[in-house]
Parts: C-alpha cells; structure tokens; sequence
C-alpha cells in the first residue's frame, strides 16, 4: 500500500502506443516534466511494493491531457500492454517547489475545515481525500453524520488554507454540505 509521505501517484497508464514500448499516460499532475524529463519513475500495480522505471522520453499529445511516455527496458507492445492499469509514482521529496499561494493537493489531506458560525470559527471535518480528474476536489468527511462531500478547492469556496495552523475555512454554498 502507498505511504502517502512517502509516494505521491502523478499519472496512470492507460495503455500501448504503437509496437515499440511506449505506453500513454492519463496525467495527475500540473506538472508536465514529470511526463518529459528523462529520470527515475516508479510503478505500483495495485498495492504491490512500486518498482523502479528509468524514464528516457516522453511528450504531451497534442490538445490532450494524455502523455506518450518511453520506459527503459519496455522495448516492445506485449510489455507496455502488461503495464496498462498502473499507477506512476514519484518521490514525495520531488515535489517541486510552489509560489506563495499554491499548494500541493496533498498537503491539504487531514486538515480541519472549519466554517465560520455565528462569528466563530467551527471544526465541521476533515479533508480525507482528494479527486483530480482535472476538478480538484476535497473530500470532507462531516464530523456531525460521517457523511463524505466534495468541495471545490476554488478561492471562492475555500478562501484560507492554512498548513501550519492545520485548517482550511470553507465558505460552502447554500445546500453544498447537505448533498
């Protein structure tokens, strides 16, 4: 299983490219080099231990979000179509570094979310995931019900993030936290 501070998933493989072992790959990222900068890369097929790859090239399709990446090693279709389905992991430590204002969508993972009730600020949750699928969304689990909600991380919905107090405030829509 990935230990969150340890692997970060930045693509999936969705399958062969051709005859020649390149393989596509949905990005997770906002990060294109994770995709075109040869270097080490690693693999996990299910929850199995990640293995290393050595990637030596790669490119974004034009007008996609999809890349067209090339292993070490997978030289041909039969071994990029034995890769289809897996997660590409990097490093936590590669995480590059972000301008004041930004944050990795996986630092906000257990942060309270409070709201301000009554000009006081309230504990609601705690941020237990997150969905990319290029909708960066929260996953708050309520403390009242258990009950999961998605949130968009917009600075209209979640105007403060703050990491070192440990709390994001969300100004949710009406009926947002209801769904």
């Amino acid at each position: 299983m990935i230990n969150h501070d340890e692997w970060l998933i930045v693509g999936l493989i969705t399958s062969p490219q051709g005859i020649n072992g390149k393989i596509k790959v949905k990005s997770l990222s906002d990060f294109e080099e994770r995709f075109t900068d040869p270097g080490k890369r690693w693999i996990q097929k299910g929850n199995e231990t990640p293995r290393e790859f050595e990637l030596t090239h790669g490119f974004k399709k034009p007008g996609k979000e999809s890349f067209i990446i090339t292993f070490k090693g997978i030289n041909n279709r039969t071994q990029a179509e034995n890769l289809k389905g897996q997660k590409i992991l990097v490093k936590v430590d590669a995480i590059p570094k972000l301008s004041h204002g930004e944050y990795h969508l996986t630092e906000l993972v257990n942060l309270n979310v409070k709201i301000l009730e009554n000009n006081q600020l309230q504990i609601i949750g705690k941020v237990i995931n997150l969905s990319n699928e290029k909708n960066n969304l929260l996953v708050i689990q309520l403390l009242k019900n258990n009950k999961e909600v998605l949130i968009p991380f917009v600075k209209e919905i979640v105007p403060v993030v703050d990491i070192k107090k440990n709390f994001i405030l969300i100004t949710p829509p009406s009926g947002l936290l209801e769904l």
